[in-house]
């Protein structure tokens, strides 16, 4: 409909101009995905440990590319990853010039919050959180991490331009990646004279590889995890007197943090134990060894002025590529090449699986086994499913017993 030549809509009354002016109005004032991300993480970054914002960001990078409209001089994606997880999503102040403009770019196309209800594009997100940025498919934990992040974001939405969560819906027409990550491979697990002839091979490591013997013995006869280990004080070790036995109380935990993640300033970040809450502590067994070599690593270096046994040189945090560069050459010395080259203990972390499936060999109960490590007794047979071995014959004997009618018992049935 037209009146002196200015067309009309016909359900309104109103210029076409007009509400062509509006609808953009309107659009313009929709909350984009990019602010919605920057939103969240200004929200819950003060409440999250170090490693957990690292999580978001890394997801967040992750997921924004797939949430921006078609443009001209579209960033390469490898700048617009960097600008995103290193500068935007890292809270970092000030970025160069060239930073500054990609994610000028972002914000000026990024797709309206509101679009994510829309089946197909949440299905482009899922695929994006289930590849790694070569392409190829990431590890499932991987996967589950980002989507439990991507999950929480979401909620966030709901009122602020969501109706609803879209996830679990277009969850039900994805299919996630299945992998055996996290299982732990047996081939990685040591026995025990291997253990020590480790052990032995990280004291002829330079100056640092005696300070770190005590360490890792406490990874291999208490099970504790690296993090948990350079958070060890003089204090948390008490020993019993009965045949040198003793208990670590595991009070807390210190993850490397990444550049700009920490909120402590260190290269470590402090927190509680994990699945524990504040000031929760974790008993753990000491081993008659491990007491032996926690009191000789206490009488030849002491301990931090905080109480600390296992620190840098220069009386820092521990690093992990410190201790890291020990046990490759503990591996090449203690190894001979064919067992170097193997799975066999190829991290410090699988001192800690030899312990854990030592202890469900030895058929201590699983649920004290998932107390003394930390976990959920569900997580822990998971995990060491295929690391428990010679229960089978003695499983069987049980249910055969168990089975076996008693001719006394049974005569008047």
């Amino acid at each position: 409909m037209r009146s002196n030549g200015v067309p009309f809509d016909v359900a309104t009354g109103l210029p076409v101009a007009e509400l062509r002016q509006a609808a953009e109005a309107a659009k313009a004032d929709e909350l984009s995905w990019y602010q919605h991300a920057l939103n969240y993480l200004a929200r819950r970054r003060k409440g999250l440990a170090g490693n957990s914002v690292r999580s978001v960001a890394e997801t967040l990078a992750t997921v924004t590319p797939v949430l921006l409209v078609p443009g001209t001089e579209r960033p390469d994606d490898g700048q617009l990853r960097d600008s995103l997880y290193g500068w935007a999503f890292r809270d970092m102040r000030d970025p160069p010039e060239e930073v500054a403009a990609i994610l000028h770019w972002v914000a000026d196309h990024s797709r309206p919050l509101a679009d994510l209800a829309n089946p197909d594009l949440m299905l482009d997100v899922l695929d994006a959180i289930a590849s790694k940025i070569d392409g190829s498919p990431a590890a499932a934990n991987t996967v589950a991490r980002k989507r439990a992040v991507l999950s929480n974001v979401l909620d966030y939405g709901i009122g602020r331009g969501l109706d609803a969560n879209p996830l679990p819906q277009a969850a039900k027409m994805w299919t996630p990646p299945r992998t055996t990550e996290g299982v732990v491979d047996p081939r990685v697990v040591v026995n025990r004279r291997q253990a020590e002839e480790l052990l032995t091979a990280v004291s002829y490591q330079w100056r640092v590889g005696p300070r770190l013997v005590a360490f890792f013995a406490c990874l291999y006869y208490a099970g504790t995890r690296p993090s948990e280990t350079v958070e060890l004080r003089e204090l948390d070790i008490v020993h019993t007197g009965d045949d040198d036995w003793g208990t670590l109380y595991l009070h807390g935990s210190a993850p490397t943090v990444g550049a700009g993640f920490s909120r402590s300033g260190r290269r470590r970040d402090p927190r509680e134990l994990k699945h524990r809450g504040k000031g929760e502590v974790r008993p753990v067994p000491c081993h008659p060894d491990l007491t032996r070599y926690l009191r000789w690593h206490i009488s030849e270096f002491g301990t931090a002025p905080d109480g600390r046994l296992f620190r840098g040189e220069r009386g820092g945090d521990l690093s992990e590529s410190v201790y890291g560069r020990v046990w490759q050459g503990a591996r090449l010395l203690a190894f001979t090449p064919a067992l170097e080259a193997s799975p066999l203990a190829r991290r410090p972390y699988d001192l800690r699986h030899a312990c854990l499936s030592t202890w469900l060999n030895a058929g201590v109960d699983p649920t004290q086994v998932a107390e003394w490590a930390g976990n959920t007794v569900e997580v822990l047979m998971r995990v060491y499913a295929k690391c428990i071995h010679g229960r089978d014959k003695i499983n069987r004997k049980r249910i055969e017993d168990a089975l076996r009618y008693d001719t006394g018992e049974n005569e008047d049935r």
